[in-house]
């Protein structure tokens, strides 16, 4: 096999991918597709299985690259977490976006204007953000008021220093030049550590973000996923990756005031 059809096999691999955790009522889990907002952009709302309005995690993207962008919101990663969020009593909304922090902004303001037509409850939203994404989710905490988020899981992430070496991938860094202090001090994160993650300089990067956060005393909660691998929740087909899918969920359905029953 040549070089690059492996690179495509592995490619086609990830997209694939799903989390390995299944819940009840996932398969039957309502998928309003294709939504509009903004200036052309779609988003695919996992409407909630509870009663509406309903809480509502946004996933949040911060790969500049077009193929990233068009594509992303139908990778297995998201489409299996939406299911496990609305199974959750959780609406998610998955989108297409241009331009990572604009159009982010732009999605934003449709779903808390147009949250009753939505079944959005526009007080309690959330953000689920991974790997490269987190620069992203970060710089939308920051330069949002500090009451629009009731919470934020990240996952196995690049945090505010981005270092070179992930600069291959392509990572967008919006929050350049800003620090902890620009994050609002009252909303609960939640940062998931692989503890064997090989991704170039990703937990120098997580660990940094996780030492400055309690020197400054905010509300974060850390949990280390011992000898995991990045992408455990999609790779590592095991009982402590199910356990920690089920945490995070537990964190969000807690914070936005879901019931914690409806995750076990």
């Amino acid at each position: 096999m040549s070089d690059d059809a492996e690179q495509e096999r592995r490619v086609a691999e990830v997209v694939r991918k799903t989390a390995v955790l299944q819940l009840p009522g996932m398969d039957r889990v309502e998928i309003q597709r294709e939504q509009h907002y903004g200036d052309g952009g779609t988003f695919d709302l996992y409407v909630a299985a509870s009663a509406r309005p309903a809480p509502t995690v946004l996933f949040v993207y911060g790969f500049p690259d077009p193929r990233f962008a068009a594509g992303l919101r139908q990778m297995g990663a998201y489409t299996s977490w939406g299911r496990l969020l609305a199974a959750s009593g959780m609406n998610a909304v998955a989108y297409s976006y241009r331009e990572p922090v604009s159009d982010l902004a732009a999605l934003l303001a449709h779903l808390r204007q147009n949250s009753g037509a939505l079944g959005i409850d526009a007080a309690r939203l959330g953000i689920w953000s991974a790997s490269g994404n987190v620069p992203t989710a970060l710089h939308l905490l920051m330069t949002q008021p500090p009451d629009t988020f009731r919470a934020a899981a990240l996952l196995y992430g690049y945090m505010l220093d981005v270092p070179e070496a992930a600069q291959q991938f392509g990572i967008g860094v919006p929050a350049r030049g800003r620090n902890i202090d620009d994050l609002p001090r009252a909303v609960p994160l939640l940062v998931v550590r692989a503890g064997n993650d090989q991704t170039p300089m990703l937990n120098v990067s997580l660990d940094a973000f996780v030492s400055a956060a309690l020197a400054r005393d905010l509300p974060l909660t850390l949990i280390n996923q011992p000898g995991a691998p990045h992408s455990f929740d999609l790779f590592d087909d095991s009982d402590a990756s199910r356990a920690m899918i089920r945490r995070v969920l537990t964190f969000l359905g807690e914070r936005l005031a879901t019931s914690p029953s409806s995750t076990k």
